[in-house]
């Protein structure tokens, strides 16, 4: 396998300027004022493994496994460095390296990525046996007698933090193809995702409900493979590009007027599909099809102009806050959108969340394998939203929504977490039914 960083188009490599821009941006840097802990510093190594000056050890590896890959640098960088395209070559790199690493790495990343996240089957009968072992009362006899002290640190640590697997899956939910009551104006096509699917399948639940009260048709394959995401942003380019062939093989993204991901994660990766396949001439075309499709779901709204909910807000408006996913606000440059479709609500006073594009140290798995930095993060993120004094807490990913679900019932916060287009789906019920307010 050809090494990324040192086939790719050096002028990417170059792009950087050392301005030091980006700087107050990186949350690593921040941490530690460490040059090799910024953007700068990263991007300096990645250039010398390219130029051969400098092989890739454990050193160069721990310090990509440091980085959260939030892409808040791009947002920050005068020159428009390609940063995603810059880690992602890096940690591919690394993975096709012969580095020592613990057996247990090997067997955890075999599990889920080349197992339960290839194959969207497996992962549901997975995520079946999840919810029988929390519903059945196994989960909590098992806290009661002690059992979870048997287990390895990281898994003791883990295990207070996994969350509850939904009551249904996504198509369970929602029907292959449904239609609004009036004549349909767009023709869509809604992506569920993997742990979107499993354990917020009320969420897209709701973005179909949200897509048809604004006069989309929308197809929902009931079985949809991985978009990919996850392979791509741990080192695995091989089985990212297998996962876009096979959404591509799925369906024609010229058949529908927008292709909709409502997972700030999920959908950055998905609009770059054309960088994966380019290469190959049996995809490459239908790829920059699908890339010219793929919308946020706020964004989407925006395009169309979101339908203002007819229902009246009674009694005193619900405070909310809004925190930006990093990949919806830094890959996918999505920012103004779900605070406008907040601030359409009759019920809702949307309060500014400091720092709010700062990142909450979710960043896929890395509150696993850098526990320490994520708790950090997440910490001063919970600070910044207790202050705000709101009740929900607005956000569109679901490793944030996670990952800031166990921050707040840590410090013990009553605050309640909800995707925006959630928010709109009740405002559009209580048109129907007022007396649910």
């Amino acid at each position: 396998m050809p090494k990324q960083l040192a086939t790719m188009d050096y002028a990417v490599l170059q792009q950087c300027m050392h301005c030091g821009m980006c700087l107050p941006s990186c949350p690593t840097y921040d941490a530690t004022k460490r040059e090799r802990h910024s953007p700068r510093g990263r991007i300096a190594l990645m250039r010398s493994i390219a130029d051969e000056e400098l092989e890739i050890g454990q050193g160069f590896a721990d310090e990509m496994s440091y980085c959260l890959g939030c892409l808040a640098c791009q947002t920050a960088c005068p020159a428009d460095v390609n940063y995603a395209r810059l880690f992602e070559a890096a940690r591919t790199d690394i993975e096709a390296t012969q580095l020592p690493r613990p057996l247990s790495r090997g067997f955890w990343r075999g599990l889920t990525l080349r197992g339960l996240f290839r194959y969207p089957r497996v992962l549901r009968l997975f995520g079946r046996f999840l919810r029988f072992y929390q519903r059945s009362g196994t989960q909590a006899f098992l806290r009661r007698i002690g059992f979870m002290r048997l287990l390895p640190q990281n898994l003791r640590r883990l295990e207070p933090q996994s969350p509850a697997i939904g009551d249904a899956f996504s198509d369970a939910l929602i029907q292959p193809v449904e239609v609004p009551a009036e004549p349909a104006q767009h023709r869509v096509l809604l992506l569920t995702g993997c742990m979107q699917d499993l354990l917020f399948s009320d969420i897209n639940r709701a973005t179909a409900d949200v897509l048809l009260a604004n006069n989309c048709e929308v197809h929902t394959p009931p079985i949809q493979p991985c978009c990919g995401s996850i392979h791509s942003h741990n080192g695995e380019r091989e089985l990212a590009q297998e996962m876009a062939r096979r959404w591509l093989d799925l369906v024609k993204p010229a058949d529908f007027d927008a292709i909709i991901s409502n997972a700030g994660g999920c959908g950055s990766h998905l609009r770059h599909y054309s960088s994966l396949l380019g290469d190959d001439p049996a995809y490459a075309e239908r790829a920059k099809v699908w890339d010219g499709k793929l919308r946020d779901i706020h964004e989407w709204l925006q395009h169309i102009g979101c339908r203002p909910p007819t229902s009246v807000a009674t009694g005193a408006k619900i405070r909310v806050t809004y925190h930006d996913s990093c990949h919806l606000a830094h890959g996918q440059r999505v920012t103004a959108a779900p605070r406008n479709l907040l601030q359409m609500l009759p019920s809702v006073e949307l309060v500014e969340l400091p720092e709010a594009n700062w990142c909450c140290g979710s960043a896929g798995v890395y509150s696993i394998t850098q526990p320490q930095q994520a708790a950090e993060l997440l910490d001063r993120k919970v600070a910044h939203i207790d202050s705000t004094g709101a009740t929900v807490l607005a956000t569109a990913n679901p490793g944030c929504h996670l990952q800031l679900q166990n921050g707040l019932h840590a410090a013990g916060l009553p605050v309640t977490i909800a995707h925006p287009i959630s928010l709109l789906a009740e405002a559009y019920a209580r048109e129907t039914s007022p007396s649910s307010l």
